[in-house]
């Protein structure tokens, strides 16, 4: 908010003001006699003491988020091995640290504390593991501070190993600095403040004297100008005492040390009289202050605010000036914390004055480690724990409550947000964390349960969401972490108890074929399903995960998003899925594409009616949108942060999707691959023709073109499986330059939309570069394309006047590169022919025989498709003239397509394929089997002739121009399923895979083994 020129002139008045009273009030200066060469031997003896830490939050925790960092400390106690840094270094929650010496040692530490409210905290590390460098410990004055004093604050500024900045401390009485508003703030103390200009990295660093002594803690800066903030020492020293006590210097055992510490959770802050008069201070009150205190204190404390349900809560107010703790006359936070923590579990005396009136309250302290939790439970990624005493601080609500320190998976994709407080869970009340596990052990993989929240930037308004618990098992299952301060580490505990719903369900009851995909686990063995994708969850910091198709691979929910981004295709925000597969015994595929089923629900045929043909009731809907409507289905994907494969781009996309089978036992949808990217995905699907929201299952995912299949259990339709139906396909004829056709798709609101077009390219080329992340590109592919731009979002079907599908109006992935450096992901849509989507559905009812795939309970044949993995792309005839193509391929290539006038040039191969090192880039295709080649459907047709042939070797004789000569070469095609990446190890964040086509298609692959790709 901006000000007007005289409130900014006035503001600048009193800061100067207040700046000169400061200087009034601080100590007097004492004079530093130090010398250059003092400085220099001071340094010599402090660098070798200060390490460089390199942290890594493994989950997210409290106040702080999961992520690695650099920061400094410096060694205290040498004999022990304690390193002190800052609270916000140590973390509080599980993290792994190295320390790195001036010499390049690097050590692992271990974190043994971290205050609950001030911003330090301890390292521990094994003193002899140094072994080449000769240091001595810096040794704590907090008593020499004063204003005035140089100083030099040396650490890892900015990245630097060793960076060393002066300064002159300016103040010690400042306001602890205010970092965040739902993170970490220290309170109830004083700061120090200097303008040495340090910046990220020098967190932790000691700030010295001439002598060598630390006599502050360097904590945080102010990024608009050179000021930085230090932390006093005097709780250091306290806490450093305990600790030493606590661990004998020649002992190698560590044993957790408790340091009391008390609260009453109030937070106080430092005023000078003359704020504190506006208060109501009585002046008889303040000249028995003054007597009182030193002759340079000229403020008091003030309670700021009070935590609910907390020892102060309705007992003390926000303006109480504090007068006496116990019968003393109190005026500085140091005197009242020593009070405090010396009075854990006891009652003090305060006496305050509130708008002039004084008052006695007598308050029992309360432990402050009581209200600062050492453990979490992690479901589903999400971290879940009793809110801190500085969140509760944070967002004024009472320590406890069941707090979500991260999202994860599950809770995400239902909308819940960061720092959520849980208040009910499946219709029960949740209060404390053992209520919310409680409610949880109860619960079935796949149930739909309600989910009520409150957040802290909306505290009065209760919001109510629909979890979904995971179906799959991306995540292990839910379990509690506990901090060991002994070891450094922490404890990990399965929190279900072993008839709980949850886990009982994680057992497949279906005997699967195991002769082939054999997957071991380091945690446990993992039995994999026969061609299934399935995502095991593993340990936190070690597992391998194996996606396979498992019968019972029906997912979990789908969130609904702010509507204001509908326009937005893809959205990232997680939600889940369910639905349950029964599995029956193995059955052929030779059922009628378009059989009716009948109504399995108890519902009158007049509702039902009232379902069919909604198109139908709009008096402007055209023939075939009323046709196409009941096939529409709108596809909602979820992919799990732990199972981000092949270069996926976000975890949440959605769009339309048209129904190609319906029968009694299956249903297949087909849908671009810009929505259903990876087999790893929980998929939910929208029906137009019957209010009704189920669970999908990825089963195919073309290799080359863009589209997946998606099937649905028709079962669970109940009553609406006899009004949902598949599409009438039109694969032929193929469609033409100035063909009419009718546009119809989705709304976010599953409202059929249809739109007249001609068509003005039927076989449009794509050119789709790589992404920075190889990702899937469509290539050798031919779309149409329309005379009308209907935006970047809209997707559905392309159908004649009878509402016939003749093309899938589908959503492309690409990458816009604006630099070297900068660019962004874009999206289009474009006609996908039918006649492909046809070709495997035909294989799939003719139940050919292919490899199995359980769907619905039932073992289905899934087709193979053999291509020849090289990327082509076309060049007209005029230019290959220019290139040396005689007259005579010329021709016969015009004889072939008179319209197109093109040839196929080879673009790259595919590393590991069959073509590579055959064919080269430039190379001109004339011919497959000496029959003429203008497009990549002629290409297509050629591998499917080679799969009627039953004496096929699998490669074909191609007729190639390069460098001025014809040349006939036998090139090998590949055979490749729909399966997409069938294998994953996710081993402490890194996911490592198997190269995928987008990498492969980059040109190289390690020649042994082809090596292996890390996806993050």
């Amino acid at each position: 908010m901006e000000r007007l020129g005289s409130e900014a002139a006035l503001a600048g008045m009193e800061a100067t003001m207040k700046e000169e009273l400061s200087m009034e009030i601080d100590p007097p200066f004492k004079e530093s006699l130090a010398t250059a060469e003092d400085w220099r031997k001071a340094l010599n003896k402090v660098v070798p003491a200060v390490v460089v830490l390199r942290t890594t939050a493994c989950r997210a925790f409290d106040t702080e988020s999961a992520g690695a960092s650099y920061a400094t400390g410096f060694v205290v106690d040498k004999s022990r091995g304690i390193i002190l840094t800052n609270r916000h270094v140590v973390k509080p929650g599980p993290v792994v640290a190295e320390a790195m010496f001036v010499n390049r040692e690097e050590i692992p530490v271990y974190p043994i504390y971290r205050d609950p409210v001030h911003d330090f905290g301890f390292f521990r590390y094994d003193p002899s593991a140094i072994q080449f460098l000769s240091y001595e410990e810096i040794p704590l004055a907090p008593e020499a501070a004063c204003v005035g004093l140089e100083i030099r604050v040396v650490g890892n500024d900015s990245g630097e190993k060793v960076s060393i900045l002066a300064g002159t401390l300016a103040r010690l009485d400042r306001d602890a600095p205010h970092y965040k508003k739902d993170g970490y703030n220290d309170f109830n103390t004083f700061y120090m403040q200097a303008a040495s200009g340090t910046k990220g990295g020098s967190s932790g660093s000691p700030v010295i004297d001439w002598q060598g002594r630390a006599v502050a803690l360097n904590a945080g800066s102010k990024t608009s100008s050179a000021s930085a903030f230090f932390l006093p020492l005097e709780r250091v020293v306290r806490a450093l005492e305990f600790l030493q006590r606590g661990k004998e210097a020649n002992t190698n055992t560590w044993q957790a040390v408790n340091i009391p510490r008390g609260t009453l959770q109030a937070t106080f802050l430092y005023k000078g009289f003359d704020e504190i008069r506006r208060l109501g201070l009585r002046s008889e009150t303040e000249q028995l202050v003054r007597h009182a205190s030193p002759l340079e204190e000229t403020g008091m404390l003030v309670v700021d605010s009070v935590v609910p349900g907390g020892p102060a809560h309705k007992h003390l107010e926000p303006g109480d000036v504090l007068i006496r703790l116990n019968g003393e006359v109190s005026t500085q936070f140091l005197k009242m914390e020593t009070l405090l923590d010396d009075s854990v579990n006891h009652e003090i005396e305060l006496q305050i004055e509130r708008g002039g009136k004084p008052l006695t309250v007598n308050l029992k302290v309360q432990d402050l480690h009581s209200v600062t939790p050492d453990y979490f439970l992690e479901v589903s990624g999400a971290v879940i724990q009793p809110l801190s005493y500085q969140q509760a601080r944070n967002f004024r609500f009472q320590c406890g409550l069941v707090y979500v320190a991260e999202q994860g998976y599950m809770l995400f994709r239902a909308g819940v947000p960061r720092h959520a407080i849980i208040k009910k869970f499946a219709g029960e009340d949740i209060a404390r964390l053992d209520d919310f596990i409680s409610v949880l052990s109860k619960l079935s993989r796949g149930a739909r349960v309600p989910l009520e929240y409150i957040g802290h930037t909306d505290r009065h308004r209760r919001k109510s969401v629909l979890v979904t618990v995971d179906r799959h098992e991306w995540y292990a299952p839910p379990q509690i972490y506990t901090r060991n301060d002994s070891s450094g580490l922490w404890t990990v505990k399965p929190v279900l108890p072993l008839d709980s719903p949850l886990l009982s369900s994680l057992v497949n009851p279906i005997e699967q074929d195991l002769a082939s995909n054999r997957v071991s686990s380091c945690s446990a063995e993992v039995t994999p399903m026969e061609q299934a994708h399935q995502c095991v969850g593993q340990e936190p910091m070690d597992g391998v995960a194996s996606m396979e198709t498992s019968c019972e691979q029906i997912d979990n929910g789908a969130h609904s998003l702010d509507e204001s981004d509908a326009g937005s295709k893809k959205r990232r925000v997680e939600e889940d899925l369910s639905a349950d597969g029964v599995l029956s015994p193995d059955c052929s595929l030779h059922e009628p594409r378009e059989e009716r089923l009948e109504a399995t629900g108890t519902q009158p045929e007049a509702v039902l009616r009232d379902y069919q043909g909604g198109a139908a009731a709009e008096t402007n809907a055209s023939v075939a949108e009323r046709v196409i409507e009941p096939t529409l289905v709108m596809l909602e994907v979820h992919v799990p942060s732990s199972c981000m494969i092949d270069g996926v781009h976000s975890q949440h996309f959605f769009g339309t999707g048209v129904i190609i089978y319906h029968s009694q036992t299956m249903g297949l949808v087909a849908v671009d691959k810009n929505t259903v990217a990876v087999p790893v995905s929980d998929v939910m699907l929208s029906f137009a023709a019957y209010p009704i929201e189920i669970p999908g299952e990825v089963v195919f995912l073309h290799p080359v073109h863009n589209f997946a299949l998606v099937a649905y259990d028709p079962s669970t339709l109940g009553a609406g499986a006899s009004v949902v139906r598949a599409a009438e396909l039109l694969p032929e004829p193929a469609l033409r330059r100035g063909d009419s056709v009718c546009l119809v798709g989705l709304s976010r609101s599953l409202q059929a939309t249809s739109r007249k077009s001609f068509v003005t390219n039927p076989s449009a080329a794509l050119n789709i570069g790589s992404a920075d992340c190889p990702r899937y590109r469509a290539t050798n592919m031919e779309v149409i394309e329309l005379d009308t731009d209907f935006g970047s979002t809209f997707s559905g079907v392309l159908t004649d006047e009878l509402g016939r599908v003749q093309a899938i109006w589908g959503s492309f992935s690409t990458q816009l590169k604006y630099s070297c450096s900068s660019s962004e992901d874009h999206q289009f849509v474009r006609g996908i022919p039918i006649y492909t989507i046809s070709r495997i559905l035909d294989k799939i009812i003719s139940g050919v025989d292919n490899p199995t795939l359980f769907i619905n309970g039932i073992k289905r044949p899934m087709p193979l498709v053999r291509i020849l993995e090289v990327e082509l792309y076309p060049t007209l005839l005029s230019k290959a003239r220019s290139f040396g193509l005689s007259d005579s391929w010329i021709q016969a290539l015009v004889k072939k397509d008179p319209i197109k006038r093109q040839v196929l040039r080879v673009k790259g191969c595919l590393a590991g394929s069959q073509a590579e090192n055959l064919l080269e880039q430039g190379d001109m295709v004339l011919a497959i089997n000496k029959e003429p080649v203008t497009c990549f459907h002629d290409i297509e047709d050629a591998c499917q002739e080679l799969d009627r042939r039953n004496d096929s070797d699998g490669k074909l004789t191609v007729t190639i121009f390069r460098q001025g000569r014809e040349i006939d070469l036998l090139v090998g095609t590949d055979v490749r399923d729909g399966n997409g990446t069938a294998r994953v190890v996710n081993w402490c964040g890194c996911i490592v895979q198997d190269p995928h086509s987008a990498v492969r298609a980059l040109g190289f692959l390690p020649e042994e083994g082809h090596g292996v790709y890390v996806a993050r």
